[in-house]
């Protein structure tokens, strides 16, 4: 186990050794049992953390400060409509003033590629406190921790070999940050599972998290590949996540972004669709997915589907981050 996690920033996963992610890991597992108890948990007594959502949040923004309370601390619950963000206060004077009044800072800026990432990354260079991404344009490292969290509660605490379908599916409503099916290839491939990436030819994904994807399989032992047909991704898997997601280059462009996505209405994870996966496969998503497009009602109120248990280790997990990373102000970590 890593014990020297305190004070460093935990914006990607990537940033993170898989030795310090399996901290992580144990350290929730061991809260959530500890929750279950009843047990007092007062790991960060009397401390602060600052949560600035640009975005909307239903279990992000509970699961942290639900989560803060139980260690015995105070969360903010910020927008920058309250704040000086909204008259154009910079990254830095926001980072080092928040850094003086508590003990973390935790940002959901995920709506503009190319800005929620940098943004996030330009409060940490200036904070003298711990910076926590509750999900950007690149990532949602909160959300995938609790997702391989799920997935050794229901495989065993070894993943190495696991097939995993990560794919596109069709949403109606608007056009969905790429961060989660980032997220999900890379931090499923650092641990030796088979990922499979499916979408449509004009969703793909940002070209460095793709290459960074196809090096850790094969550093880990896994394996990483880019399909075009939803079906064939679902064929073995073990676990299937299927989530819509916007073109890159057409978030400024909502109308059109709709229309290119209704041509692929009927990517959707239905039953006929779980039967080509394994047997034993389980059904995961971040949530909210939208019901009778993303999927069928039959599939996620089904019995493989695990995205209730999924979204209460949301709650342990960003325990488990907050305890490890936060804690005194005795400094930031060398790689912080």
């Amino acid at each position: 186990m890593i014990t020297t996690l305190r004070g460093k920033d935990y914006i990607a996963t990537q940033d993170w050794s898989v030795e310090e992610l399996d901290t992580v890991l144990d350290v929730a597992h061991d809260l959530k049992r500890r929750f279950a108890l009843e047990e007092p948990t007062r790991l960060l007594p009397d401390q602060t953390l600052f949560m600035i959502f640009f975005d909307k949040s239903t279990r992000t923004r509970n699961a942290f400060e639900a989560g803060m309370t139980q260690l015995g601390g105070h969360a903010h619950d910020l927008t920058p409509n309250v704040m000086q963000i909204s008259h154009g206060e910079s990254a830095k004077d926001t980072g080092i003033i928040l850094s003086r009044y508590g003990h973390g800072i935790a940002i959901r800026h995920d709506l503009e590629p190319g800005a929620g990432d940098t943004y996030i990354r330009d409060v940490a260079r200036f904070a003298d406190v711990p910076v926590i991404n509750l999900q950007s344009d690149v990532d949602h490292p909160t959300q995938t921790i609790a997702d391989l969290m799920t997935i050794r509660e229901k495989f065993g605490s070894n993943p190495r070999g696991l097939k995993i379908a990560v794919s596109w599916a069709y949403a109606p409503s608007y056009a969905k940050p790429m961060s989660v099916p980032q997220g999900l290839i890379w931090l499923m491939t650092r641990f030796g599972m088979d990922v499979t990436l499916a979408h449509p030819p004009e969703y793909t994904l940002m070209d460095h998290i793709v290459r960074d994807a196809e090096r850790n399989a094969e550093e880990s032992g896994g394996t990483f590949r880019v399909v075009n047909d939803m079906d064939e991704a679902f064929e073995g898997a073990d676990i299937v996540y299927p989530k819509s997601w916007g073109i890159e280059e057409l978030f400024s462009r909502p109308e059109e972004a709709l229309a290119v996505s209704a041509r692929y209405k009927d990517w959707i994870c239905d039953q006929r669709r779980m039967h080509l996966a394994n047997r034993h496969a389980i059904y995961m998503h971040c949530l909210p997915a939208d019901r009778g497009y993303e999927v069928t009602d039959e599939v996620i109120d089904g019995p493989q589907s695990v995205v209730y248990d999924e979204a209460e280790n949301r709650l342990h997990t960003a325990k488990a981050i907050m305890a490890l990373t936060m804690g005194g102000k005795g400094g930031r970590t060398e790689n912080a």
